[in-house]
């Protein structure tokens, strides 16, 4: 396996990165690494906060950290004041690089021991909003790289990045390109959406996009057709609804969606493009670096078709959230819940988490919202269950109608054929936007919290 400053100076000499000066990273990085393995020649190689916002810079100083061994956090620039507290008091970070107008320096001056040289700490904020770190390694990043190449039998990946590079999903998509010897073209999706193309073979490249931004391309019939000309349009982040999947389809988008998470390092199922155009489905199947098996609530291994727990064994697993490590690593519980089906593909119910019971009956808010998507009254819903003293729970569709005369009770005769009764969501809260992160993941304690309020004060 090449370590991070092989990579470097075998692209020493190539034009790799597009819209960026290649040697300018190439100085970056070199620079960046000789001062730090200055510094690590005479004390502990220092914790790093990365949160530069300049993507050569975030990436240049990615790799001279990976490659001098020092534990590095990945952090976003545009965390608010509450956040980077949180950050602060957890990492005790001996230097930063970012936020300084691109200056970086000594955070502590006390270099603070700490236990994981080596490390790669990438955050995650699940549902909860709560900043966690999760650790990961050179290795198990580049297993992930690995089991792509082998899964869609690519010796080089070339990408299309339009997402964070502080969150795995824009970090893998620069590490399959770095490690590959491949392209990479980075572009803000503000910069997609307004027009601004980069001039690339799109037959070659590889685009991740989260659902929310799918939606918002395919609305677009010039950045539709663009779409349609990439090899692969991975998506994921969030689960996408059945009303976009078919959209997709119906303009021929060689769309892969996938599975995976922070934990994962990415995806471990995804679905090939030409399975997803024949019609197909699911989330995929599973990536050769990885094996899942689904369990009932007993532990006991479940036959193929049966819901239940999912559980993943890879080699990109992360090691367990900062500072703590997991005892088991080999294997990582979910809260997810799905199925295998026949052919081995994965194919996701919703979160056990997620669950709602009202009047003693389970319900996945998946179902309900990609039923309420269909009808096309909405620019975007999540169900959730609220306390009720006779239900238990009471289903509720919080959303953004698509027209201001949009009402609860137009959806609602839509859904009656579509949906059991007690499927249909007893209280309907319109809202101007949802909290949504950069990944399209939904804040469902803001969501309890804006349910809580409307109910208690309605509007008459």
């Amino acid at each position: 396996m090449q370590r991070p400053l092989d990579c470097l100076n075998n692209l020493a000499q190539d034009d790799w990165l597009i819209g960026y000066n290649s040697s300018e990273f190439n100085q970056v990085a070199q620079e960046l690494y000789f001062e730090l393995t200055q510094l690590s020649a005479w004390r502990t190689p220092p914790k790093i906060i990365l949160a530069e916002r300049e993507p050569l810079r975030f990436l240049a100083s990615f790799i001279a950290a990976c490659a001098a061994n020092c534990p590095v956090f990945l952090c976003n620039p545009d965390w608010g004041t509450q956040e980077w507290q949180q950050v602060f008091d957890l990492v005790q970070p001996d230097m930063i690089l970012g936020m300084a107008h691109g200056a970086w320096g000594m955070e502590n001056g006390n270099n603070t021991q700490c236990p994981m040289p080596n490390r790669i700490m990438i955050p995650t904020g699940g549902s909860s909003g709560q900043i966690k770190f999760a650790i990961h390694t050179w290795e198990t990043l580049i297993a992930s790289v690995q089991g792509f190449t082998e899964y869609f039998q690519l010796k080089q990946v070339n990408s299309f990045c339009v997402l964070p590079l502080h969150h795995v999903s824009g970090l893998m998509q620069f590490l399959r390109s770095f490690t590959t010897e491949g392209k990479l073209a980075i572009l803000p999706f503000k910069a997609v959406q307004s027009g601004k193309i980069l001039n690339i073979k799109k037959s070659e490249f590889f685009i991740s996009l989260v659902p929310t931004q799918l939606q918002r391309l395919l609305e677009n019939p010039e950045l539709t057709e663009w779409l349609s000309q990439f090899n692969t349009v991975l998506l994921g982040g969030a689960p996408a609804w059945n009303e976009l999947l078919e959209k997709a389809r119906f303009h021929r988008i060689r769309l892969s969606p996938t599975y995976g998470m922070t934990e994962t390092a990415s995806q471990i199922a995804t679905l090939k493009p030409d399975d997803f155009l024949g019609g197909k489905m699911s989330s995929g199947q599973i990536l050769p670096h990885a094996h899942i098996t689904i369990h009932n609530q007993q532990g006991k291994i479940l036959n193929s078709n049966q819901i239940g727990n999912i559980t993943i064994h890879a080699q990109s697993l992360a090691l367990g959230y900062y500072p703590k490590t997991r005892e088991n690593q080999e294997i990582f519980q979910v809260d997810d819940l799905g199925f295998l089906d026949d052919q081995g593909h994965l194919n996701i119910v919703g979160r056990s988490s997620d669950k709602i019971i009202t009047g003693g009956e389970n319900i996945y808010p998946a179902e309900i919202e990609s039923a309420i998507q269909a009808t096309q009254m909405v620019a975007d819903i999540c169900v959730i269950g609220i306390p009720d003293k006779h239900w238990g729970q009471a289903l509720t569709a919080i959303y953004i109608p698509k027209q201001s005369d949009t009402s609860a009770l137009k959806i609602q005769t839509l859904l009656k054929d579509k949906l059991s009764k007690f499927k249909i969501p007893k209280y309907w809260i319109p809202q101007q936007n949802l909290p949504r992160n950069s990944q399209g993941k939904i804040n469902r304690q803001q969501l309890h919290q804006i349910a809580t309020e409307f109910l208690q004060n309605p509007i008459t």
